[in-house]
């Protein structure tokens, strides 16, 4: 399979919380140029918030940027010294680059899965999807706050595309959940993947609706993806004792604040990036083949909500951004 000279793209050259600097654009395509190199032909890309927040210069980078985390498709070109993978495997996997025809990774990275070759198209889609927010949800309950039975959840943006696997994870670990989303439409769909109650962002009072649901005692935890807005009101939903956990910035970064205020009621807070929990090689596999598994089983329903092609990013973003979007989008990747 012979590598172009040139390829597309989304980029950006600066920072900006204007979608305007985004660019669909050809640049030099990548090659081998050692014996470890391995080149994949993407198929699909998966849309997520981090994207945002490189554009934004929230996450620093360098420039031009290319942007994209996780991608499905098929190894296209390997080095001589490569083993591991051979022209023609298909594969998903986390790296950066990802929103272009053609990603290059070394053969030692770990965060690559095989797939097998007869897969069809809607599971290179699933897959594409799948691997930021289903390995972030998988780590999030089993180490950002370890959900046991009977435990109460609050989970934000539970019609989004980790709020849906957060939802349906805790009830797998027999937690039960409050979900918290901006319309009833969108609370209808956690209701139906067991939410067990149900809170309107825009029209409920949130903490007034956690203590009613909790006998006044708040929760043993919550799941906020959304950072700077929703910071005091998840703090005032929390039971003495009880955990933080802090995975977002949709709403912005948290501001500063002082470690005294968690004595209130010795809350726990913890902040999370998931590649931190899968720096290992064992810590991927680990997670990586459980949600193989769930998914295979059918245990968790990954929602590909639309499948967007990759120049037209920028309206993807835009609904994801604008809080239009439930489940997971996709970027179809041109041939």
């Amino acid at each position: 399979m012979s590598i172009p000279q040139t390829h597309k793209v989304i980029l950006i050259e600066e920072n900006s919380q204007s979608l305007d600097v985004l660019k669909y654009v050809d640049v030099p395509a990548p090659q081998i140029e050692s014996g470890n190199d391995v080149i994949i032909k993407n198929k699909y890309a998966g849309v997520n918030f981090i994207e945002a927040y490189f554009r934004s210069g929230l996450y620093p980078s360098e420039k031009p940027y290319t942007l994209g985390r996780e991608a499905a498709g098929v190894v296209a070109a390997v080095g001589k010294d490569v083993t591991r993978f051979k022209v023609g495997d298909n594969v998903v996997y986390l790296a950066g680059k990802t929103f272009a025809q053609y990603t290059k990774i070394p053969d030692s990275y770990i965060t690559v899965t095989k797939l097998a070759a007869d897969i069809s198209e809607e599971g290179l889609i699933t897959e594409a999807g799948a691997q930021l927010q289903g390995l972030t949800a998988l780590s999030l309950v089993e180490e950002g706050y370890t959900v046991k039975k009977g435990d109460k959840i609050l989970v934000w943006a539970a019609a989004g595309g980790v709020g849906k696997l957060l939802t349906q994870l805790v009830k797998r670990k027999g937690g039960i959940v409050l979900a918290v989303a901006s319309s009833d439409a969108k609370l209808a769909e956690a209701k139906a993947l067991g939410a067990d109650y149900l809170i309107n962002s825009k029209t409920d009072d949130v903490v007034a609706k956690v203590k009613e649901y909790t006998d006044g005692k708040g929760v043993e935890a919550s799941y906020d993806s959304i950072g700077k807005d929703t910071f005091d009101t998840t703090f005032d939903s929390l039971r003495r004792k009880g955990t933080f956990v802090s995975f977002g910035n949709a709403s912005g970064a948290v501001p500063p604040l002082s470690i005294q205020k968690l004595a209130t009621k010795n809350i726990k807070i913890i902040r999370t990036t998931l590649f931190n929990y899968v720096t290992e090689q064992e810590e991927y596999d680990h997670y990586g083949n459980e949600l193989k598994e769930l998914i295979a089983s059918g245990e968790l329903k990954i929602d590909v909500s639309k499948v967007y092609p990759l120049e037209d990013y920028k309206e993807a973003t835009a609904a994801l951004e604008g809080r239009k979007t439930t489940g997971k989008l996709v970027l179809s990747i041109p041939q």
